[in-house]
C-alpha cells in the first residue's frame, strides 16, 4: 500500500515548486505552509545532560530538509525519538496528523515514516535481495499459520521481488542481488539501506548522515538519489555536516546546538545567520587575539556575559594591556634545580661549607 497521494507525482512537479515554505516570519520553530511532522516540547535527558530540548519544530512536506549542527547537538537523538527508537522525557509529535508519541518503531515505519542509520544496518549474512524483501510490509507469509501454504503468500512474494528488482536497478545494485550484503562496500551498503527503506513506499524518508564514510565516486550518486526521492513526491529529512552538500540539495535547513533549534530557513540565509556561525565556529571566532584592541574587545564582551567569568576581576587570566600591571598578573617562579646534574654540582662553594 502506498502512503503517498495516488496521482500526485504525475500532476505536480515538486522540483519546480517555489512557493514559500514558511508562513510568516522565518526563525526557530516557525510555522510551515504544509508540515508533514509537527513536534512540541520534545525533551530527552541523559542524567544531568539535556540532549534534546525542542520547543517546536515543523518539517515541510515534499521538501528536502537538512538538519545540521555540531557534534553532540542532539540530531541523531532527535531522529531516534521521532522514529520510536528512543523514549522522550516529555513532548508529543504528529506525522500526517497521527500522534506518534509512545509508538513502536516498526509501527512508525508502517505508517510511512522510515529512517536510515549513521552506521548502516544491513543483514550481512543475507543476500542483497533478501535484505530488500525484509524491508517490505504486508507479507502474509510472516505469520506462522500461513508459512506452510505457499498459495497464501506466493503472489505477494512475487510482487515484493519485482518491486525490489526495480529499486535495485535504480540504485545500480541489481548485479549484486545474489551477493551477501557483508561483501558490499560502505557506499553500496548506504545505497542498499536507502533502497530497502523505499520498500514500504514511505511518505517521509529520514537519512542520518547518508554521505558519511562514502567513497567520493558514490557521493554524487547518493545525492542524485536523494533528489529523486523529492521528485517522486516524498519528503526528505537528513542529517549532514558537509555544508556543500546542504547548499546543493536542501530546500530548508534546521540548525541544532546543545539540543535546541537555534536557527532555520533557506540554506543561503541560514549560512549567514550569526547563531549558526557561533554554533560551528564559536562566538568569538573573528577576534584577533594578536592585537591589543582584539583582546580589549574580547574582555569587554566576556565581562558583559553573565555566564562567563573569564576576563573579570577575579579571573586573573587576561592582562589589561601590554606591560600594564605585570606584577599583578605574573608571579616569578622560584628557581628550579636540575636533578639530572651530579649531586652537589649546583651548589656554590659558599653553600657547601
Amino acid at each position: 500500500m502506498s502512503h503517498r497521494e495516488p496521482t500526485t507525482a504525475e500532476t505536480v512537479d515538486y522540483m519546480a515548486d517555489d512557493r514559500p515554505i514558511a508562513e510568516g516570519p522565518i526563525g526557530p520553530g516557525c510555522s510551515k505552509r504544509d508540515p508533514i511532522v509537527v513536534a512540541d516540547n520534545v525533551t530527552r535527558r541523559f542524567g544531568g545532560i539535556t540532549a534534546v530540548d525542542v520547543e517546536h519544530l515543523e518539517i515541510p512536506r515534499h521538501k528536502i530538509t537538512a538538519l545540521i549542527g555540531p557534534n553532540g547537538a542532539g540530531k541523531t537523538t532527535l531522529f531516534n525519538l521521532l522514529t520510536g527508537f528512543d523514549t522522550p522525557n516529555s513532548g508529543s509529535w504528529q506525522f500526517e496528523g497521527t500522534n506518534l508519541s509512545g509508538m513502536s518503531s516498526y509501527k512508525v515505519a508502517r505508517l510511512g515514516m522510515v529512517r536510515t542509520f549513521q552506521l548502516t544496518k544491513v543483514m550481512g549474512k543475507l543476500t542483497v535481495m533478501e535484505n530488500m524483501r525484509l524491508g517490505a510490509s504486508e507479507q502474509p507469509g510472516e505469520k506462522l499459520r500461513n508459512a506452510l501454504f505457499r498459495g497464501v503468500w506466493g503472489q505477494r512474494e512475487k510482487d515484493i521481488t519485482a518491486q525490489a528488482e526495480g529499486l535495485l536497478a535504480k540504485f545500480r545494485l541489481d548485479t549484486k542481488r545474489d551477493d551477501y550484503a557483508a561483501s558490499l562496500s560502505g557506499g553500496q551498503r548506504k545505497l542498499l539501506e536507502m533502497a530497502r527503506a523505499l520498500m514500504v513506499n514511505p511518505a517521509l524518508v529520514m537519512l542520518d548522515e547518508p554521505m558519511a564514510g562514502v567513497n567520493p565516486a558514490l557521493s554524487q550518486s547518493l545525492l542524485d538519489h536523494v533528489k529523486n526521492l523529492k521528485a517522486e513526491g516524498m519528503t526528505v529529512l537528513f542529517v549532514e555536516h558537509d555544508m556543500h552538500v546542504v547548499r546543493h540539495i536542501a530546500d530548508w535547513v534546521v540548525v541544532m546546538a546543545e539540543g535546541k533549534i537555534v536557527a532555520e530557513g533557506p540554506p543561503a540565509a541560514v549560512m549567514k545567520d550569526q547563531a549558526v556561525i557561533d554554533a560551528y565556529l564559536g562566538a568569538h571566532h573573528d577576534v584577533d587575539l594578536g592585537s591589543k584592541q582584539g583582546i580589549e574587545e574580547l574582555e569587554a564582551d566576556l565581562a558583559a556575559d553573565e555566564e562567563s567569568v573569564v576576563g573579570t576581576a577575579d579571573a586573573g587570566i587576561l592582562s589589561r594591556g601590554e606591560g600594564e600591571d605585570e606584577a599583578e598578573t605574573l608571579t616569578p617562579r622560584p628557581p628550579q634545580h636540575d636533578d639530572s646534574r651530579p649531586h652537589g654540582s649546583h651548589l656554590r662553594k659558599d653553600d657547601s661549607e
